[in-house]
């Protein structure tokens, strides 16, 4: 079907099992192409709409996601009068678990609701079916757990979707995004397909972190390297893994973008 702009009342539909704010460019006919925007644990899309619109990236309509799941207050540690209000704090995950190892909550809490509604609802029949969208004209932007969800579907995506024909088979219709950007956030096993003979993901990937990453280390970016065809690594100064403070730490991610929009 013909590309159009897609409109506010196209993910109506969405709601309340999945959230978006939507930030156009100044001019919406001029859409491009279109950021996914995915925040950390506990936070929500306000933020992340806030920070799509600050990039003011030309041609690009940018759609913050709500996490699928409202984190409980009593893990919040918020007083009374907080807790009964309605929660500002979302996590991607299917499962609050905590790591038997660390006794952290764990990072790998398996991601198939938020698989089925990101890349299932939003992203295959919101905008490829409805609006005439390819895979490869979205970006993917994710934070922390965010990040990591980010990464996984970029993973997810190499399998395809299948359509049937009846001359010549089963074949898919997708393959890569058009990039994937990770801030302190590791691939997920529970993504990575189970079949041996995978190839790698054509989707290029950013991943940023800090110098020291404890979810972003060497084993992380070996399993991102084994695979992605296309994996760059941004080590930041600062220790921890957080958002982008400065423009030295913006710099390789509006790299990255601007090399990303003039490509396929």
């Amino acid at each position: 079907m013909p590309t159009r702009i897609p409109r506010p009342e196209d993910f109506t539909h969405l709601s309340p099992s999945l959230e978006t704010s939507l930030v156009f460019p100044e001019i919406p006919e001029t859409t491009t192409t279109i950021l996914i925007l995915f925040h950390g644990l506990g936070d929500s899309e306000v933020p992340f709409a806030s920070f799509a619109k600050n990039l003011n990236l030309p041609g690009v309509l940018a759609i913050s996601v709500r996490g699928v799941s409202p984190l409980p207050p009593a893990l919040l540690g918020l007083p009374d009068s907080e807790a009964a209000s309605p929660t500002r704090h979302f996590h991607w995950g299917d499962d609050l678990t905590l790591s038997s190892s660390t006794g952290d909550l764990d990072p790998d809490p398996g991601f198939s609701k938020a698989e089925q509604l990101v890349l299932g609802k939003l992203i295959r029949e919101t905008l490829v079916e409805n609006c005439g969208w390819e895979t490869n004209d979205i970006l993917l932007f994710g934070f922390g757990q965010g990040g990591s969800l980010a990464l996984g579907l970029a993973s997810r995506i190499r399998q395809g979707a299948k359509v049937v024909d009846i001359t010549e088979g089963d074949e898919p219709t997708e393959k890569a995004f058009k990039g994937a950007v990770s801030i302190g956030g590791p691939l997920p096993t529970s993504m990575i397909s189970t079949i041996s003979a995978r190839e790698k993901s054509r989707t290029p990937i950013l991943a940023c972190h800090g110098r020291s990453s404890e979810s972003l280390g060497e084993d992380a970016l070996d399993v991102l390297r084994s695979e992605f065809i296309d994996v760059r690594e941004v080590k930041w100064k600062k220790s921890e893994d957080s958002m982008p403070k400065n423009k030295d730490e913006m710099l390789p991610i509006m790299q990255f973008l601007a090399e990303r929009l003039r490509g396929w």
